[in-house]
């Protein structure tokens, strides 16, 4: 009997020492920065380039349940020598609110799901050969949905290294002229579903 009370108090100090940093009132605060690369193999093609950096901020409404936004940049450049049949530059302001939700798994381990709706809105420009950004070709926008699962580790208690895995996610990108006429061939809809464990996005947040 006194074998069994020590192993459900172990099990339930466990279970509360992973959740100290997901408590209700407290806040996280982490973000995102990502820059990709592609390059077709067609005969002097440029590369694509994609970057983006969103600083994020979140509040525990509950145990394990936090609610918030992200704000930050998004940069994409497409060359007309790229291989791409759509060439363009595109920055943007982004606002992603999310939220999460934690399941402690271990003292210092949980896993989360987190449901998150981008939106960019900023301006789209001709390129050249070069990748080079020449006339402004109108504003654009995008509205996307992205539902992420992930695990966080937790060296320290106001410290969190994420291993997040994109699971799916729909992107609707909309360009608009001076005449809020849609410029046909400028924007797209993708749509995405799948995990790739072996290429996981890499994160640090802070709990307080």
């Amino acid at each position: 009997m006194k074998k069994l009370i020590l192993s459900i108090a172990v099990l339930t100090g466990l279970a509360f020492s992973s959740q100290a940093q997901t408590e209700k009132g407290k806040w996280i605060l982490g973000g995102s920065a990502s820059y990709e690369s592609v390059k077709s193999d067609a005969s002097n093609s440029k590369a694509v380039e994609n970057f983006s950096i969103v600083p994020n901020v979140g509040y525990f409404i509950s145990d394990n349940i936090a609610l918030g936004t992200g704000l930050g940049y998004q940069y994409t450049n497409i060359g007309v020598a790229s291989g791409a049949l759509i060439a363009g530059q595109t920055e943007a302001f982004v606002v992603a609110p999310f939220g999460r939700v934690y399941v402690p798994i271990a003292e210092k381990f949980a896993f989360f799901g987190q449901a998150q709706v981008p939106l960019a809105f900023g301006t789209a420009k001709e390129t050249d050969a070069d990748g080079k950004s020449g006339d402004k070709i109108g504003n654009s926008t995008a509205i996307g949905v992205v539902l992420s699962p992930g695990f966080t580790y937790f060296p320290s208690k106001k410290i969190g290294i994420e291993f997040a895995f994109k699971g799916i996610s729909y992107n609707n990108l909309k360009v608009e002229d001076a005449n809020n006429n849609t410029v046909k061939g400028a924007g797209n809809d993708s749509f995405a579903i799948g995990t790739d464990f072996f290429a996981p996005q890499i994160g640090v947040q802070f709990y307080f």
